[in-house]
């Protein structure tokens, strides 16, 4: 038995240890990526090369900053300003990390940077609203995916770069074809959320009242945000435990704490958010350095206390997410996903190569960079084409089924979600975003293959 395939059945032994009452995943991870280092003649100090100190930096970076935010009430005030836009409707409430996350990435913005700024207003909005933080998070993600194909963003731009070089003929319509491709998968999937989460309860109906505590034309909200009769939430003050926490009503105290944001304070946060935001998108500096920066700014300016700040980085994210990408970064150099590439590898039809191609993307996308596993992929596309597959529909195809998985605890997606959530509903959403994404490993190359393989 070879160290990689030793290194999936320990990875498999991790994930099912977690069912063990305090059992720490990521300390686990650490401690097995060092032994199994050492099984495999892999030094210490190269298994420690492995530590995404990137990821730190970018986690603790944003939600420092975001927790300067809230410190100050800005935080909550945005929030107020983005339900008074929708007019409290809540489905519309929910959509609203969709929307800002297709403007982002369609606009050229990194997906790492688009998620960093959209992880922490859709989990504060589930949060608050009292949707289901998973619905928030794949909602949220989803608009990034869908904006990731336009002509500025960067699998549109690499789509097509990489099939000139690789001979691959794309038509001229191809940037439109990438571009609603992307959007269309995105609606599909919104909607499909959306639709089950209003029939389960995670999207709550009705109104909620707007920031000045008037009801909405319905009358479905009092003053205290709460659903009359006909609104669809509980007239109960303390929120459905969406989240598994037993004590939803501490989220709500939460929520309330943070003082109200002067003037001068939300002038300095805004500028501060649109510094960074501006900084990260049209001059490509590392958001994570610009949020720590920005945070200190705001800490020194507003006289904050650095204790709450720090306090509020999610330290147990960082070494969950740390220690995982740690022990996958071992795995990928000792060779356990070119392992399971080779065992799902099938001779047959170009159609039924391309499916494959699909399933190698999505299934290594899942622990690895999505752009990297696209980049690794496309070499295998030209045969298949000059086999007769349309050039558009397989590179959409490959596109998608990359970065559909990305909805999963085992990258700086997770990380950044896990860590805009509500401590509480951590370790439950972490677990449903794990089984999203396994879920997705399944059935997202196969929808893909199934939607865009003949265009």
């Amino acid at each position: 038995m070879t160290m990689a395939v030793v290194s999936i059945i320990v990875l498999v032994a991790l994930f099912a240890a977690t069912l063990i009452p305090g059992f720490d995943l990521g300390l686990a991870a650490l401690a097995a990526a060092f032994f199994l280092g050492l099984a495999a003649g892999v030094p210490a100090d190269e298994v420690t090369g492995f530590f995404p100190a990137d990821f730190f930096v970018l986690i603790v970076g944003v939600t420092a900053l975001f927790g300067a935010a809230y410190l100050n009430g800005t935080l909550d005030w945005l929030l107020d300003l983005l339900l008074r836009l929708v007019g409290g409707r809540l489905v519309l409430v929910a959509l609203v990390p969709f929307v800002v996350g297709a403007a982002l990435t369609a606009l050229g913005t990194l997906p790492a940077a688009a998620t960093a700024i959209v992880a922490p207003i859709a989990l504060g909005l589930a949060a608050r609203y009292r949707i289901s933080p998973l619905v928030a998070a794949v909602l949220g993600i989803t608009g990034i995916i869908s904006g990731l194909l336009s002509p500025l963003a960067v699998y549109g731009v690499t789509a097509r770069e990489l099939s000139t070089k690789l001979g691959i003929g794309l038509p001229g319509s191809a940037s439109v074809a990438f571009l609603l491709g992307g959007l269309l998968t995105g609606l599909v999937v919104s909607a499909a959320c959306l639709f089950i989460g209003t029939r389960i309860g995670a999207v709550p109906r009705g109104r909620v009242s707007t920031p000045d505590g008037n009801a909405g034309p319905d009358g479905s909200a009092g003053p205290d945000g709460n659903a009359g009769p006909d609104g669809g939430l509980p007239a109960s003050p303390v929120a459905p435990d969406i989240s598994g926490a037993t004590g939803s009503a501490q989220t709500k105290t939460a929520l309330t704490a943070a003082p109200v944001a002067t003037p001068r304070a939300r002038t300095l946060t805004v500028v501060c958010l649109l510094a960074v935001v501006v900084l990260s998108v049209g001059f490509e500096m590392n958001v994570g350095y610009l949020g720590l920066t920005a945070a200190l700014i705001l800490q020194l300016t507003l006289r904050l206390q650095p204790g709450a700040i720090v306090s509020r980085i999610p330290w147990g994210v960082v070494l969950l997410i740390g220690g995982l990408l740690t022990y996958v970064g071992l795995m990928q150099h000792l060779g356990a996903f070119e392992r399971i590439s080779d065992l799902l590898q099938v001779h047959g039809s170009p159609a039924l190569s391309l499916l494959v191609l699909c399933y190698l993307a999505g299934i290594t996308s899942f622990a690895a960079s999505s752009i990297a596993v696209f980049v690794t992929v496309m070499p295998l596309l030209p045969p298949l084409v000059a086999d007769g597959v349309s050039p558009v529909g397989g590179v959409l195809a490959l596109a998608l089924a990359s970065v559909l998985v990305d909805i999963n605890p085992l990258g700086i997606t997770g990380g950044l979600i896990l860590g805009a959530a509500e401590p509480s509903a951590r370790p439950r959403l972490f677990r449903q975003l794990l089984t999203y994404g396994i879920a997705s490993i399944v059935v997202a190359p196969f929808l893909t293959w199934l939607a865009f393989g003949w265009w």
